[in-house]
């Protein structure tokens, strides 16, 4: 179960068992609110939602969004003791690469299996070497970022909700860590959580989206377990 699933799993449980209170008066982030979220508020688009392919949604402010995490964030350090580490080893897909493969073996492994899946390679981040150069960083491991795309579902993607945009492309990371293993992580881009919430956020009306999400989840992983395990 990711960080998604748990919040808003209990997030569900709690608004329900505090029942339909009203949101306090006054507060001007709190106007486009339905009443039935409970004690967590949530800022939602204001009139219509997009329907149009592209169509930006309303720009959230930096205090609504301070608002929405000032509320969340203190019932999650309270119900999980989770910290951001926590937080960001549950939004990640990870493989540990098989004993005896370097660095260099793992990388074309997962070139060569993305060459496969017509995942086309649009940039790459050698970060251990940046480390180096700009940082005088000699002590760094290596850790490389290198950016993948599916066309295809990415213009899905983009109708959908435009702001996805700062997701893309897809990226796939290869680091050392501190004993030298080497790893191939990801976003987690499970999306079957949804199956849970009625109307699935929206998403029940773009069953193309959904289709490209599963899509590029298999493809991504397909490609980092081929690569974990040097596989030619």
């Amino acid at each position: 179960m990711n960080v998604r699933t748990v919040l808003v799993a209990s997030l569900f449980a709690l608004s329900g068992a505090a029942g339909a209170a009203d949101a306090p008066k006054g507060n001007p982030y709190l106007q486009n609110v339905p009443v039935s979220t409970g004690p967590f508020v949530f800022p939602t688009t204001q009139g219509k939602q997009p329907t149009r392919p592209y169509e930006m949604s309303r720009v959230v402010t930096p205090q609504e969004k301070n608002a929405m995490m000032r509320q969340l964030m203190p019932w999650m350090n309270q119900a999980t003791r989770m910290n951001v580490r926590d937080v960001m080893n549950y939004m990640t897909v990870k493989y540990k690469a098989k004993p005896g493969l370097s660095f260099d073996d793992v990388v074309e492994s997962m070139k060569l299996r993305a060459n496969q899946l017509n995942f086309k390679l649009v940039g790459h981040s050698p970060m251990w070497k940046d480390f180096q150069a700009v940082l005088g960083d000699t002590s760094a491991p290596r850790v490389e970022v290198f950016h993948y795309c599916d066309i295809a579902a990415g213009r899905e993607v983009l109708k959908f909700a435009p702001e996805a945009l700062v997701f893309l492309p897809c990226r796939i990371g290869i680091m050392e860590d501190a004993d030298k293993n080497i790893w191939v992580m990801t976003l987690d881009w499970d999306v079957s959580w949804l199956d849970s919430l009625s109307g699935k956020m929206g998403m029940d009306s773009a069953p193309e989206l959904v289709k490209a999400a599963i899509d590029i989840r298999e493809k991504m992983d397909n490609i980092m377990r081929a690569a974990a395990e040097g596989d030619i």
